[in-house]
């Protein structure tokens, strides 16, 4: 059985990502959250909630035990919280990290110039680029709506396709990026339709 901590679980994309898992797979969740009363829990036989900060090193650390993967969907201080994660899980010998970034990180949006807003998201990129975890960061185009799970994927390095995504079709991805272990290891991968 596979166990998932899915961290920021109650942003836009960890409320998908953890619909798809309840809907397509029997693994497990951990939903960390700074606000537990925020979320209703979705599956109380599938799903344990716990409340803490990403940078509160302890909490994070305990949430971390006995999981298989790490899915981090964050905002604020994401290097701080990049940081974290990865020492975290080195504490605990856990290998799988799915970090979502966002496009644009490395310039590879053609026409597009984004400035230091994009910041925070090359930064924990950075950090976690420079660890020796399995990871995989996702660097997705504009969210959707549209229910048709279609997407592409571009490496870093390559110009990024499209702008936009929908939520169905990152929450395909992140799901099976979860269930095989050496799927895009390594990577960082933009995401678009």
């Amino acid at each position: 059985m596979t166990r998932v901590l899915i961290l920021g679980a109650n942003g836009q994309v960890a409320r998908h990502a953890t619909a798809s898992f309840l809907e397509t797979t029997d693994v497990d969740l951990t939903l960390y959250l700074r606000r537990a009363s925020r979320l209703k829990n979705p599956a109380p036989k599938r799903a344990m909630i716990i409340e803490g900060d990403v940078l509160d090193h302890m909490v994070l650390t305990d949430a971390m035990r006995d999981q298989d993967v790490v899915f981090a969907s964050l905002a604020g201080d994401m290097a701080g919280q990049a940081r974290n994660i990865v020492k975290s899980m080195r504490e605990v010998d856990l290998k799988r990290l799915i970090f979502i970034s966002s496009m644009g990180i490395y310039g590879e949006v053609p026409g597009q110039k984004y400035r230091n807003v994009l910041d925070p998201y090359r930064d924990s990129a950075a950090v976690i680029e420079a660890s020796n975890i399995d990871y995989t960061i996702l660097r997705p185009g504009w969210f959707t709506q549209t229910p048709e799970v279609d997407y592409q994927i571009t490496q870093k390095g390559e110009p990024f396709c499209g702008h936009d995504v929908s939520l169905n079709s990152l929450s395909d991805l992140i799901v099976k990026l979860a269930l095989d272990p050496t799927l895009h290891v390594g990577c960082s991968i933009g995401v678009s339709q």
